[in-house]
């Protein structure tokens, strides 16, 4: 796998971006997600945005980190927020999700963020297996999901 830093803009990212929120409408009727994101957001130091690709140069796994400080939304102040983190269906089960992840807290960490968090949903049994597998713990809700009872929110202290 070939990691590369992109814009959260670059054409393979919304190709992925896509992608994923096909299969949140398909999880949860809802059309996606639907926080506000803003391509600058993930543009380091203040954060990082990742696109996993495979031999053939096709882009397989996708995702990113946003810096967040205390808010009003619930988020504290060093918190870096991931964001879609994603596997194409032909390519899970290969442990990307998990090198992906690694990479983007490595990240983070030295940028200076003290918390990764995220939020996920119930209907994501697989993702909630891969944070927790990878020392996240529930943690205070936050962000636009936040009042919703599908939403799950995790945090792991970098």
């Amino acid at each position: 796998m070939n990691i590369r830093t992109v814009p959260f803009d670059h054409p393979d990212a919304v190709k992925l971006s896509d992608q994923v929120q096909a299969e949140y409408h398909v999880r949860y009727g809802d059309g996606g997600d639907a926080t506000t994101l803003d391509p600058t957001d993930f543009e380091p130091p203040n954060g990082l945005y990742l696109i996993a690709y495979d031999a053939n140069d096709d882009p397989v796994a996708t995702g990113g980190w946003r810096s967040q400080d205390a808010n009003g939304e619930g988020n504290e102040d060093g918190d870096a927020e991931l964001k879609r983190m994603y596997v194409i269906e032909q390519a899970r089960g290969l442990g990307l999700a998990r090198r992906m992840l690694a990479a983007l807290e490595e990240n983070a960490r030295s940028a200076g963020r003290t918390r990764m968090v995220l939020e996920t949903g119930t209907k994501q049994p697989e993702a909630i297996a891969l944070y927790t597998s990878s020392g996240y713990e529930p943690c205070v809700k936050f962000g636009y999901y936040r009042f919703h009872d599908d939403s799950r929110c995790f945090a792991k202290v970098l």
